[in-house]
């Protein structure tokens, strides 16, 4: 169920119970670990784990800490323990400046040689900063369009930060110390991150989390974590493992694609997955990619499109949950039958339903539709994503005209149902232009869709 991303089960306070500690975590849901190295007796030491448990993967690489005695031939060194099928990453690589055990050129240099042999080899890299956040954004931003992947361990940058490296393609992950009482600033970055963008680690021995807090360690612990990250995010905790263990197989390729989905829950919610067709194709979205949200596979051919029945089955009882959400990686008003079917259905059983649209059902369906809201939808949450029509054609990748149509299918459909319009937290997008403007000149709600 959950999948430790970071511990150091090579160090020597393990020597005593190490086989207990894996038993535990095996005990405790953990279905992977990953062990990384710190320099190479500890690359040779993670692989030899990794090499006697399946279940354990290896990362190879020099901690800036240790880079004083980098060496000309220590890349060549790194470069050979990496071809071990077992090894999933380099690292921990990075820069400290809190300590400065190394020279700080010393340590650029390493953590420069290993994010290119990381590209050489097609690995991800793992992260280590501290105190060092400026030389670590400046090195990052070099290589960015250069396919490198990484996960930024212990995150310790700002909530800037987090959207920069998440926009790159770019995994973040918090210790322990998001379970600590005086960590609310961090709990307030964690806020702001979707869990499409975590990964779950406990960085074993160390940050032990509450209420082992003073405490070894180990990848046991890794579910008080995830228990943190649900509650802050106000999810399931099983919504948190399923969408990280699909990280790390994205970042790390550890575990397997899930099935296909035609519903899903998160938190409280019911999802439908309607549909993939879509007649925008917006740059932020993975419909023609994994098309997996939170740990659910969502990829449907429309061969694949069930009847309207299918999804009724599975639904059950619509008042186990907070609202029934016409969603998908697709637009639900292509199969607007299928889905006021649902809805009738849902309504008359006493429960609650919202419809997440990019607006354009009325030129989809070739009809005003938004009349047909009524007694069926409650919410209609809508994709404004800008409020410039130019913008809003290079980002949703439609004519300009279909700006227009979208903000008339809102103001229609507010006539019948709650109306809600969206958009992605984008850098280059004026989310208080869009607030301003959704509230005031349309009168409808706003909401920011996180896209990190």
């Amino acid at each position: 169920m959950f999948i430790d991303t970071h511990a150091h089960l090579f160090y020597p306070n393990f020597n005593s119970d190490l086989e207990d500690v894996i038993n535990r975590a095996q005990d405790s849901g953990i279905d992977y670990i990953i062990v990384p190295a710190t320099n190479l007796a500890s690359s040779v030491s993670a692989l030899e784990l990794a090499e006697k448990h399946d279940f354990i993967y290896a990362a190879v690489g020099i901690h800036p800490q240790d880079t004083k005695e980098w060496g000309d031939s220590t890349i060549n060194q790194i470069e050979e323990l990496a071809k071990n099928k077992k090894v999933v990453a380099i690292g921990e690589i990075g820069l400290d400046y809190f300590y400065d055990y190394s020279p700080r050129e010393i340590q650029i240099k390493a953590f420069e040689s290993q994010i290119e042999l990381a590209l050489h080899l097609n690995l991800p890299i793992i992260v280590h900063n501290r105190e060092a956040n400026d030389d670590i954004m400046k090195i990052i931003r070099k290589y960015k369009g250069k396919n490198l992947k990484a996960q930024f361990h212990c995150f310790a940058g700002s909530l800037e930060d987090a959207r920069e490296l998440i926009e790159m393609h770019h995994f973040i992950s918090f210790t322990g110390n998001v379970t600590f009482k005086k960590a609310d600033n961090l709990r307030k970055i964690l806020s702001r991150i979707s869990v499409e963008n975590l990964l779950l680690e406990t960085d074993s021995p160390f940050m032990t989390p509450v209420p082992f807090r003073g405490q070894r360690n180990e990848p046991a612990h890794v579910k008080l974590i995830a228990e943190k990250i649900a509650e802050v995010h106000n999810l399931r905790t099983e919504d948190v493992a399923k969408a990280t263990s699909y990280n790390v197989h994205k970042l790390f390729g550890i575990g397997m694609k899930p099935k296909l989905s035609f519903t899903y829950q998160i938190g409280n919610s019911l999802y439908i997955n309607v549909t993939n067709r879509c007649n925008a194709d917006c740059v932020f979205c993975d419909r023609k990619g994994d098309a997996v949200i939170n740990g659910y596979n969502l990829k449907m051919k429309k061969s694949e499109e069930p009847l309207a029945e299918v999804y009724i089955k599975e639904i059950g009882d619509p008042k186990k949950y907070k609202e029934i959400v016409f969603c998908g990686y697709g637009e639900p008003t292509i199969r607007w039958d299928v889905v006021k079917q649902i809805a009738k259905y849902v309504k008359e059983n006493g429960g609650k339903t919202r419809l997440n649209t990019d607006g354009h059902g009325n030129f989809i369906n070739k009809r005003d539709i938004t009349p047909e809201l009524k007694g069926l939808i409650d919410t209609v949450s809508i994709s404004l994503n800008s409020t410039d029509p130019i913008q809003y054609s290079k980002l949703m990748r439609v004519k300009p005209e279909m700006h227009a149509e979208m903000l008339n299918f809102a103001r229609q459909a507010s006539k019948y149902s709650h109306v809600v319009m969206s958009i992605v937290g984008l850098s280059e997008v004026d989310t208080e232009a869009a607030k301003k403007f959704v509230t005031e000149e349309l009168g409808v709600d706003f909401r920011l869709r996180e896209y990190f």
